[in-house]
């Protein structure tokens, strides 16, 4: 006999999905703020969303844990948000492409990271924004997803990335991630604390985007810290737009 769980073991979000049947859902978003503990998921949300066979994009901020499904369920997922234990369950065998990972960097493991790797198609889009990325990590993510086309970060400058530099040159480490990412088209920093990189200083922005334009050819669009956006026009020439 399969254990159902009582009002008092259910997650506050589980109260409202109960028996809710949306067979043709396409977006859904849950989740809920708590200031003492962490309330955590009973099998009410596995059973919901193996009732939503249109679901397309899914958000789930505040689930820390696998999330085990069957292997039918929510066959046309395309994006996900969430923790990274719930990724690497749910990912294999559907067709993610754009992944936003929510917790610690520490949450990514050798063990849950290549699980992510196992989409039905390949990973276009990486959101790394919701987390503080160390570069040890960051050149793990290169490595097992070469497919990403844009990939957006908060860098932990703490860690700095080339120990040599300060200001912005601490950026310079990025080369040799940018490298193993040889079809991305964009990058975006500006979740980055401004703080770690100091002011924007042009010329510096500049020789940056050079390096990286060789390491990664196809890279065509560059956000600082700072927010300065620089673009790659024809003949491979940098310029900064505008604010």
């Amino acid at each position: 006999m399969v254990h159902a769980p009582t009002g008092s073991e259910m997650h506050t979000i589980e109260y409202v999905i109960r028996d809710s049947h949306l067979p043709r859902l396409r977006h859904c978003s849950l989740g809920a703020d708590y200031i003492k503990g962490v309330q955590h998921y009973t099998s009410v949300l596995p059973v919901f969303l193996a009732s939503t066979p249109a679901l397309r994009h899914l958000k789930l901020p505040d689930h820390h844990t696998p999330l085990h499904l069957p292997p039918w369920a929510i066959p046309d997922l395309s994006s996900f948000r969430g923790a990274a234990d719930a990724a690497a369950t749910l990912l294999p065998g559907r067709p993610v492409q754009a992944l936003a990972l929510v917790g610690q960097d520490s949450d990514v493991t050798r063990e849950n990271l290549p699980r992510m790797t196992l989409t039905a198609l390949p990973l276009r889009y990486l959101d790394l924004s919701a987390m503080s990325v160390r570069p040890a990590l960051l050149k793990n993510v290169s490595t097992h997803f070469p497919t990403v086309q844009r990939l957006r970060v908060r860098l932990a400058l703490r860690h700095t990335l080339h120990y040599a530099f300060s200001g912005i040159r601490l950026l310079a480490g990025l080369s040799s991630v940018l490298s193993a990412l040889q079809v991305l088209e964009v990058l975006d920093l500006s979740p980055t604390d401004v703080d770690g990189v100091g002011r924007p200083d042009p010329k510096e922005e500049l020789v940056l985007v050079d390096e990286w334009g060789r390491a990664s050819p196809l890279l065509h669009r560059v956000i600082f810290p700072s927010e300065a956006e620089w673009v790659r026009q024809e003949g491979g020439l940098w310029h900064l737009i505008p604010n």
